[in-house]
């Protein structure tokens, strides 16, 4: 009797592992079955939405002859991830010019995985910030240089266009939407400066004051100087808020900036250089002593203090630079 009851029991296991493995192998998808799906995914929409359990399936596990480019971003309301929403829009760009482009294939597929969606992806990639840009190869393992370094290249479409084609040798021309904000900002500068010198048509001294063309040359020279250019070339965040909501308003890399970055350096620049006018002004100007005195001290005072806060910032970005004033 205990004999047969041993048999019975184990007659149960082999079917209870039998189906399970059957259930297994159902579940696992061929390579065919994962194009057909990710392509009819793609037509309907170009950047394809993974969770957990897709994002294993697809990305994780053979066979796979095909490269997925995948976005990890947070943007659910609760997360106040502002670059997130900024890195999506450039990622819709990219992922449409690729899907509509005429050398559309299924070798590359575009992705993204929000964290509310797939917790346990971030966890498995030891992600602790968004967005992250990953490239899966079709082959192999990932790289180091499969993970996009955001701060130092940025989240522009372009910019992740030639990250891709380093990656996978495929090359995207990026299409964007048509944009008339710049040519209506351009007509309503024109019609202003146009209305103004038609007001001051009898009066027109002061195009010819050195002042006026003063302010115009160091306005220019404060943007390029603070970075505005590489912001327009890289297309940096705005600002950098970790998974601890801590805001970071300095890179703290010489390699990157921030938008907002560029704006504190041009105040600065801009403080030192009026304490420098100030200067001038009380050694040159026609009025009594008291006064040429404070407008020699507030000068001085304007020059030294926000220089030593640019000093700061460029101490802080390369590290090891060995010189200070007043701030360190």
């Amino acid at each position: 009797m205990a004999a047969s009851g041993t048999i019975l029991v184990f007659i149960l296991e082999t079917l209870a592992i039998f189906c399970y493995f059957t259930q297994v192998n159902a579940k696992k998808l061929t390579l065919s079955d994962k194009v057909e799906q990710l392509t009819e995914w793609s037509l309907r929409r170009p950047i394809v939405r993974l969770n957990g359990e897709k994002f294993r399936q697809y990305l994780r596990t053979a066979p796979r002859n095909y490269s997925v480019i995948v976005m990890l971003t947070a943007l659910q309301s609760q997360r106040q991830c502002s670059v997130c929403k900024q890195a999506k829009d450039e990622f819709d760009i990219i992922a449409a010019s690729w899907r509509y482009s005429s050398s559309f294939s299924n070798r590359l597929f575009f992705a993204m995985v929000d964290y509310d969606e797939g917790p346990d992806v971030f966890q498995t990639l030891k992600l602790n910030s968004a967005p992250a840009f990953m490239h899966f190869p079709a082959k192999g393992k990932t790289k180091k240089a499969d993970t996009m370094d955001v701060h130092r290249i940025g989240f522009g479409a372009d910019q992740i266009a030639r990250w891709v084609a380093e990656r996978t040798d495929i090359h995207i021309r990026i299409l964007r939407p048509p944009n008339y904000s710049g040519v209506i900002a351009l007509i309503l500068l024109v019609t202003m400066v146009g209305g103004l010198l038609y007001l001051k048509r009898n009066s027109l001294e002061f195009i010819y004051k050195k002042t006026t063309w003063g302010i115009a040359a160091l306005s220019v020279i404060f943007a390029m100087v603070s970075g505005q250019m590489w912001n327009h070339i890289r297309g940096p965040p705005f600002i950098h808020k970790d998974q601890s909501g801590t805001l970071s308003y300095i890179h703290g890399s010489s390699q990157g900036q921030f938008v907002v970055e560029t704006y504190i350096v041009m105040m600065l620049n801009a403080a030192v250089c009026v304490g420098m006018v100030l200067l001038n002004e009380a050694q040159s100007t026609k009025t009594d002593a008291s006064k040429r005195k404070i407008m020699a001290l507030v000068g001085l005072g304007l020059v030294a203090f926000f220089f030593s806060l640019l000093l700061s910032i460029f101490r802080s970005k390369y590290q090891g630079y060995p010189y200070s004033f007043l701030l360190k």
